[in-house]
């Protein structure tokens, strides 16, 4: 840490960073520092798939947040895991590739008046860093025009298969959902097993993927882990117009300033870059006010728009086949499955959380998939607790598309201080629908012949629970997030009183204008999440932002 001046500081060493110090770090005259909260991604269990029960609740790699209490879960409060190593949320995620639905981006164009947000203009920046298994040697030139090879984030099937979830996939068809080879192409209505973000059953994350080797071997580089921002640092020009010009990290033993001479880039995620920017001085005034904090912008905005997919696990008993409970109930059991990946790097340790998935529609009124499924081979009373000792699949699904909107907000001028997050789940009369008609989907599908072999028999929520109401108050019971929190420094158009950053990113001044050298690059900036998990459409913006902050700079 002994130079503490560059042209770009980028603060998080998450998906969208890791993404951007590759590419911005590839021009040779501009000097780089990419900062990271946590430390670096050296323990085995971020690599091994399932490593991921191993990383969230752990202080090693997560920042272990919980919500406020919600009322539409009941007063419950959730665990809300957020990656605090390199990599950031793409070390202890669940390595789905998904990309969402083109009418998702062409929302975003049209909600921000600029068409390069729309689905024909976000594809090129999917295929830029994408690394595809399928085109490893057959080319496929309709497959080609969607997807792309050679890039540094790789794609590939799992190495598993169970006969319960091809039961279920099949049982999905005869409930008349049809089968899918590809859930990113614009629509991903079907079931299908899921790609993953894995090489050779190992995690890829986006430390592996963009700095190691390429940037870690540019001399114009550098990297701070353990090393937290506890605010901006802005400058006043001489027209009174705003600039960031740096900020303050504190790197366990000292608070240290570093200054940017081109651009601050802002991409601690959903949850942290909103509390940075409140403690900088830019969010609703109010708000800053009540800690102390004199409002550099007042943007409203700041915190608001807070999204996410809430899922509903249902629990399925079933006979006559295995799944994961038994299986590694015992010491044997658990040898050969750590057999299995130490020889072939396949197995139940090559798992992600969620091998089988269904977008679907949850009642006829939508014209559009508005829902998806994460089907597992297993089953258990939540995250965290022991497999159940009897054979069972959960099938999980949320509402892609939700009314409901939350908060973030800090609870003090201290950045060692947790925010707020207050999601609202649950919170409009349409998502308690979507919740009960979801439930009764499920019930549909598990009725179908293929499963009945199995005999399966509802564990959880139980066969009782019947009306809407009964439905969507056990939504609230047993529901938890799905960990895509997104929205909370929304872009929008200039006329948008809740916007935080234009369209190019960069962040407002809320007087018309925009506070020089100041960009979010995270899901934040997402006007309205994707219809599905949103670690690829947050590279796909970095790949945006980056272009843009080179273009800039010419």
């Amino acid at each position: 840490m002994s130079e503490t001046t560059f042209d770009t500081i980028i603060i998080g060493a998450g998906t969208a960073g890791c993404l951007l110090a590759n590419r911005l770090s590839a021009d040779p005259n501009r000097r780089v520092l990419l900062i990271e909260a946590g430390g670096k991604d050296d323990y085995l269990w971020i690599h091994i798939p399932v490593g991921y029960l191993h990383c969230i609740g752990n202080p090693r790699t997560d920042w272990l947040y919980k919500t406020e209490p919600d009322p539409g879960l009941n007063g419950r409060s959730l665990r809300y895991p957020r990656g605090k190593t390199l990599g950031g949320c793409s070390s202890i995620n669940g390595m789905i590739y998904m990309r969402g639905q083109a009418r998702d981006y062409d929302a975003w164009a049209r909600a921000t008046g600029d068409a390069a947000w729309n689905w024909d203009n976000c594809l090129p920046d999917f295929r830029a860093h994408e690394n595809h298994y399928r085109l490893d040697r057959a080319q496929d030139p309709a497959f080609a025009a969607l997807h792309g090879h050679g890039g540094e984030w790789r794609v590939e099937r799992q190495r598993l298969r169970w006969d319960i979830l091809d039961a279920f996939a099949r049982a999905t068809q005869q409930a008349g959902i049809p089968a899918t080879d590809d859930f990113n192409c614009g629509t991903n209505e079907g079931v299908s097993y899921f790609e993953v973000n894995q090489r050779k059953g190992w995690r890829w994350n986006a430390a592996k993927a963009f700095l190691r080797p390429a940037c870690m071997a540019r001399p114009n580089f550098e990297l701070w882990t353990r090393a937290q921002v506890s605010r901006l640092l802005f400058d006043t020009l001489p027209d009174g117009s705003l600039r960031c010009g740096g900020a303050q990290v504190w790197t366990g033993q000292e608070m240290v300033t570093v200054r940017a001479s081109r651009e601050v880039v802002l991409s601690a995620g959903s949850i942290g870059s909103p509390q940075i920017l409140q403690l900088s001085g830019v969010g609703p005034a109010p708000l800053l006010q009540s800690h102390g904090i004199t409002p550099v912008a007042h943007l409203p905005g700041v915190g608001a728009n807070l999204q996410d997919h809430l899922q509903i696990r249902a629990v399925f008993k079933v006979q006559g086949v295995k799944t994961l409970n038994t299986l590694a109930s015992s010491l044997w059991g658990k040898a050969m499955i750590g057999l299995e990946y130490a020889i072939k790097r396949s197995g139940p340790m090559s798992m992600a959380p969620s091998q089988l998935g269904v977008f679907t529609r949850s009642s006829a009124q939508y014209a559009h998939p508005n829902i998806q499924y994460h089907v597992q081979p297993l089953s258990l009373d939540a995250f965290g607790e022991p497999l159940h000792g009897f054979n069972a699949f959960t099938a999980s699904v949320c509402n892609l598309n939700p009314g409901s909107r939350g908060t973030v907000a800090i609870r003090s001028p201290r950045f060692e201080d947790a925010p707020a997050i207050a999601p609202n789940y649950l919170s409009t009369d349409e998502d308690r629908k979507v919740a009960a008609d979801s439930l009764r989907l499920t019930r549909r599908i598990v009725a179908q012949p293929a499963l009945v072999p199995y005999q399966p028999e509802e564990y959880r929520p139980g066969t009782q629970f019947q009306t809407d109401a009964e439905l969507a108050r056990l939504a609230g019971d047993i529901a938890t997030t799905i960990f895509h929190p997104a929205g909370t420094t929304r872009m929008g158009a200039a006329a948008d009183p809740m916007a935080v950053v234009d369209t190019r990113l960069r962040v407002l001044d809320g007087r018309g204008g925009t506070i020089a050298g100041l960009r979010v690059v995270d899901a934040g900036v997402m006007p309205t999440i994707p219809s599905g998990n949103i670690n690829s459409p947050t590279l796909m913006i970095a790949e945006k932002a980056a272009r843009w902050i080179r273009e800039a700079a010419v």
